[in-house]
Order: C-alpha cells, then sequence, then structure tokens
C-alpha cells in the first residue's frame, strides 16, 4: 500500500548556493539536501523515506502547509503559516554572493539560514532536526553544543544554532532533535544548520544582512546582458522566463561550471513502478540544450564556459581511449558512475528501488556526436576560437561518425534493452557532419570535408528512406517499424527538413493524434503497451510547442505552452514528467530538461509572433541563412 503521507512533489520550492540545493516543503520541511555538494551524499532524505531518510522542519502546530514563494528574482523562498491573526514567516536561502555569472568567483557555504518572523497572536513553533550522513547509512549521534547541537557519523558533521531547550529522542531510524517554542508579535530568530562545523551561534542581523547580499547577487545575475528588453519580446510569460532561468542557475556548479540534469534521485517516474534513476550528473545532451537556453535570456558568458567543459571533458575521456564518446559525467568530469541500489530506503511513496549512479554512463548514444559538433558550432559563431587540441578531437569524431553511423545504439531516451536504428540517432549524425561542414567552410575547421559530404548524403538518405514511414505519414521510433517518437519534432528545429515539409507536418499531426493527451506529450508508446506505464514529458510538450508555432499554427501552440505551464506548481517549477489524467508532477525535480523547454519554447512562440527576440532560434529563415545552411535535395 502506498504511503499518503509523503508530500507531492509538486509541494516543494528549491533553493541553492551553485553548490547544492535543498528541497522545501509548503509544511517547512526540508527533506532533500546533499551537502557540501549536490552530487555527495544526502544528510536530508525524507523526500525518499519519510522515517528513516531525515529532515530539518520548522513548523507550527495545527497550521498546516503553509503559504510559499520566492522573493523577486531570487532563489530565496519564503514560506507564511497562518492562525487566527497571528502569522510566521519563515525565509528559507543559502548565502551566496560575489560574481555568481562566472564559475570559480561565487562564494557559498554549505549552510542553510532560517530566518523566522512573528506578527499578531503568539505562535507556537515547532522545530524537527534529524540529519542522516551518508543516505542514513551512517549511525548519527546529536550532542549539545554551545547554544545549539552537533550531530556526527563519526567522520562528518553538521550544527544547528539557536536551539535552546530542545530535546533528542533516540528512535528506531536514529535520533532526533525536537524544540518547541514560541514566538510573540514582533520576534525574531534565526536558525543555522553549517556543514562540517561546530559553530552553533546564529545572530539575526547577521543572517539578514546575508540574505540581502544574497538577493542582490540573485537579482543582479538575473538581469545581467538584457540583449533586448526581455519584458518585450517575452511579454506576459517574462516571470516564467525568469522563474525557469533562476532553476537552471541552481543546477549549474560553480567549481566546474557544469549543469546537472536534476538536483535528485529516484523520484519516480511512475509512482509504484521502478523507473527510479539519479540524475546529479552532466548530460552532453542536456548541457548542450542549457546553453543555448542561457543564451537566449543573455547569459551568454556561462553558456561558453559550459560549452568549453563539454567540448573539455569529452576530449580528455576520448584521449584515454574509451571506445565510446560518454553520454554524461560527474560535475568534474567522471565517467564511472555505477548504479547502486539503497535497499534500506523505501522510495518516494514507496516507489523502490532508490539508486545512486546511473547506468546508463556506459552506453552508446549517437546523438552524442550532433550534440558535440553542434557545440562547437555555438562557439565558433560567437567568435570563441577552440584550442587546437579540441578542433583535432572534433575532426576525429567526425570521422569516427562518419564510420559508425550505419550501427544501431540505444537512443535518445537510453533503452537499457534494445539496440536500434533510431531515427533520431541518425538524424543528429547528419546534425555532426553538417555542422563539421559548415565550421570547415566558414571557420577553419580542418579534416576530411570530402568524407564529411559523402557520409552526410548517405546518412539523409537512410534518414529519409528508412525513418519516414509512408503509411501513416509520419517519422517512426526506429528505422523500420511504426512507433512514433517525439524526439523527431526536433527535425525541423535541427535544420534536416524546412518546416513546411510535408513528412515534418505529417510528424507533427501523428504526434498530436497518438502521443499526447489533454495537451501533454507523451515520447513514445510501445506497441504492447499504451502509454508504456510511463507519464507524459514535459521537454516533448515544448518541442510540440516548438514546432508548432514554426509552422505557424500559433493558436495551437498558444494553447498547448498555455496548459503546460498551468501545470507549473505554486513557485514555478517542473519536475520531468507529469501525469495526463490528475496534473500530478513526477520525475526527478526540478527538472534542467523541463526549464530549457519552457525558455525555448517562449523564444519560439516570440519570434513566431513577430516579436524582437534576441537571437533568432534554429529553424528559422533567418539561422539557416546565418548558418548559410542548406537543405539537400
Amino acid at each position: 500500500m502506498i504511503c499518503e503521507h509523503y508530500m507531492p512533489i509538486a509541494d516543494y520550492g528549491a533553493i541553492g548556493n551553485l553548490r547544492t540545493v535543498a528541497l522545501i516543503g509548503k509544511d517547512g520541511s526540508i527533506d532533500w539536501c546533499c551537502f557540501p555538494v549536490v552530487d555527495k551524499p544526502s544528510v536530508f532524505a525524507a523526500i525518499l523515506d519519510i522515517r528513516n531518510g531525515g529532515r530539518f522542519k520548522v513548523s507550527v502546530p495545527d497550521a498546516g502547509i503553509g503559504f510559499q514563494y520566492y522573493v523577486k528574482d531570487t532563489n530565496i523562498l519564503k514560506t507564511k503559516f497562518k492562525i487566527g491573526s497571528g502569522e510566521l514567516t519563515v525565509t528559507d536561502f543559502m548565502p551566496l554572493w560575489h560574481d555568481i555569472s562566472e564559475h570559480g568567483k561565487s562564494y557559498g557555504p554549505a549552510e542553510i539560514h532560517r530566518i523566522l518572523e512573528c506578527s499578531g497572536d503568539t505562535m507556537d513553533v515547532d522545530v524537527e532536526w534529524s540529519p542522516r550522513f551518508d543516505y542514513a547509512r551512517a549511525s548519527t549521534k546529536i550532542d549539545e553544543v554551545g547554544d545549539g547541537w552537533v550531530a556526527t557519523d563519526g567522520n562528518e558533521k553538521l550544527s544547528v544554532s539557536n536551539i535552546s531547550n530542545g530535546r533528542v529522542i533516540d528512535g528506531k531510524y536514529g535520533p532526533v532533535l525536537y524544540a518547541p517554542f514560541k514566538m510573540n508579535d514582533g520576534d525574531k530568530k534565526v536558525i543555522i544548520t553549517r556543514w562540517n562545523s561546530h559553530d552553533t551561534e546564529g545572530n539575526y542581523d547577521e543572517s539578514f544582512m546575508s540574505m540581502k547580499r544574497t538577493a542582490e547577487a540573485w537579482k543582479k545575475w538575473t538581469h545581467k546582458e538584457p540583449l533586448i528588453d526581455t519584458h518585450e519580446w517575452a511579454g506576459e510569460w517574462f516571470p516564467f522566463l525568469t522563474r525557469s532561468k533562476l532553476a537552471l542557475k541552481l543546477m549549474v556548479h560553480d567549481d566546474s561550471g557544469a549543469m546537472v540534469a536534476a538536483p535528485t534521485t529516484s523520484l519516480p517516474e511512475v509512482i509504484g513502478e521502478r523507473l527510479n534513476f539519479d540524475y546529479r550528473y552532466t548530460w552532453i545532451r542536456d548541457a548542450h540544450l542549457g546553453g543555448q537556453a542561457l543564451i537566449s535570456t543573455g547569459h551568454v558568458k556561462e553558456a561558453i564556459d559550459l560549452f568549453k567543459w563539454i567540448e573539455r571533458v569529452a576530449k580528455e575521456q576520448y584521449e584515454k581511449g574509451e571506445k565510446n564518446i560518454k553520454i554524461m559525467y560527474g560535475l568534474h568530469g567522471e565517467t564511472e558512475l555505477d548504479e547502486e541500489v539503497l535497499d534500506h530506503m523505501e522510495g518516494y511513496k514507496r516507489s523502490k528501488p532508490v539508486q545512486i549512479g546511473n547506468g546508463a554512463f556506459d552506453q552508446s548514444q549517437h546523438g552524442i556526436y550532433g550534440e558535440l559538433l553542434n557545440t562547437a558550432y555555438e562557439l565558433v559563431r560567437r567568435g570563441i576560437d577552440l584550442e587546437p587540441g579540441i578542433m583535432v578531437f572534433l575532426s576525429k569524431i567526425t570521422d569516427k561518425a562518419c564510420n559508425i553511423w550505419k550501427d544501431k545504439d540505444s537512443g535518445i531516451w537510453e533503452d537499457r534493452e534494445n539496440l536500434q536504428h533510431y531515427t533520431y540517432s541518425k538524424v543528429m549524425i547528419w546534425v555532426a557532419l553538417d555542422r563539421a561542414i559548415h565550421m570547415a567552410d566558414h571557420y577553419n575547421f580542418t579534416g576530411g570535408v570530402e568524407k564529411w559530404r559523402k557520409s552526410r548524403s548517405e546518412v539523409r538518405e537512410a534518414i529519409l528512406k528508412h525513418g519516414y514511414n509512408e503509411e501513416i505519414g509520419s517519422f517512426t521510433k526506429a528505422f523500420g517499424n511504426e512507433e512514433l517518437d517525439a524526439a523527431n519534432l526536433r527535425i525541423p528545429l535541427l535544420e534536416f527538413l524546412p518546416i513546411d515539409d510535408e513528412r515534418v507536418q505529417g510528424t507533427i499531426n501523428m504526434t498530436l493524434e497518438h502521443l499526447t493527451k489533454n495537451q501533454l506529450v507523451y515520447r513514445y508508446l510501445k506497441e504492447d503497451m499504451p502509454y508504456s506505464k510511463e507519464e507524459t514529458f514535459v521537454l516533448c510538450t515544448f518541442w510540440l510547442v516548438d514546432a508548432l508555432a514554426l509552422s505557424g499554427r500559433i493558436k495551437e501552440a498558444r494553447d498547448i505552452f498555455e496548459n503546460i505551464i498551468s501545470h507549473a506548481n505554486h513557485v514555478g517549477l517542473l519536475s520531468e514528467m507529469i501525469d495526463a489524467n490528475t496534473g500530478e508532477l513526477l520525475g526527478n525535480f526540478p527538472q534542467a530538461f523541463s526549464h530549457i523547454g519552457m525558455i525555448n519554447s517562449i523564444v519560439y512562440l516570440a519570434y513566431s509572433e513577430g516579436k524582437p527576440v534576441p537571437i533568432a532560434p534554429i529553424g528559422t529563415p533567418e539561422h539557416r541563412e546565418k548558418l548559410k545552411h542548406f537543405i539537400e535535395e
């Protein structure tokens, strides 16, 4: 029986310091946080095991859930609890300041500040603090120290300040610190939890000043480099654009400039099923699309840093003699990301397994070649000179694309069982060859251009012959079958075919007819199971918006876009998937892919409505002209 005590995934907001991210529920509970970095073991993980995971909760008895919102243009979160004329406001943030627009330049200590302010009637406040080190695998001891408490597993430690008159209760899953107290009208208090610290002091005035500095840093970043007045072209969707880029920024790691796919692990794609994965890594695909989204919102420097990171880690790994280009890496370029199941944790709503690591790291995905060459193109067309070693590496992998394009792979959706000739993978091979040829023609990129041209034509011919099914009038998931794949919506966006090609329009129409339910899009359908026990994929819904907008089908695009953004939670965040029947957010959260999709769809809609977007998106006549791209006949 599924536990009913877990809050909906949608009931969480997120805070962070460009190193790690914490999820805080409407009930005032921090139910997920890994210290000191997002890919390290959790110290609070109640979202994955409500009894055993550990939490840091500040709440008002009998008040239920609070009203939660962000301080404007920041990742500082407020939760308000009300009873009668009494109100308690909890302001949560991780300190962050200095230059946050360039990796390695910011200051962000591993600590969470919780500022409590009371107004009106006297309020009863409860604090529950129960750190569980190493994904709750280590034994925890909590001791009183000065004006607070320190928890340790014998190696790591976590302190909490300003908690007096508390008591520790040793339970089945470890010690829990409980501290009830009262706050009167005008009372102010700060509670700080710090990683690897014995510091149990907390000063309200100092925390308030830290909050102001943190807010200034976020706001300065949010309004940095407006290429064109964002209010002008984003219009009514400006708040969604702002929140999406702030969500993406939370997922950028300051030390390396890499971007995680999501800051969580094992939040289920389907409740009670086994589709639970660790997303705290950097996929080359996600990072490339994330860089494009950052460019669209004026954050070009960070996008360039991200693109350079992609090229560097791929080159370093390739030079070690790996057979295939890795599709994903750890935040510092790690390549061994083996999966490990945490059997002692029950999972969100008892959806096992809970696991760390991701077995897809060793898959063969041919789409990676297109992502790497497209990334290089994005750099050189902005006047960024690539290091000679990177250029040699890219030339070599372009040659490899020529050699492996006839092979099967795991595809964009990382099929762990069936290697196939996935249509989208072949399209991305074509993209790799096309961008390499363009760079050779215009940007002094050297290599076997004639071989590349020959292979590009062969790949294109194969896609049109085997990847398009004339009987159903659509591109298909793999060569020679009838299964649909929403990834093929990107075919015109990648400029393989123009948007008005009847094969492109047929693919859009078949997606609408067979992959769309309640205006939400599934990635694909399996022949033996409707909707394949998987919910709709947020990014695919945004891809449909993009394709419709570019087609001039503006009303359809707007309707679908307005529906998908209505599913964003109370603070504007989206997960990976949405249950088409209930609207429940599912999968890891917040999801970079989803917010990348939202930003790009706002750009495509604005462009299609004739608004002055900063940069013409790919797939448009203006971009094709800039690329000097031609569609092969």
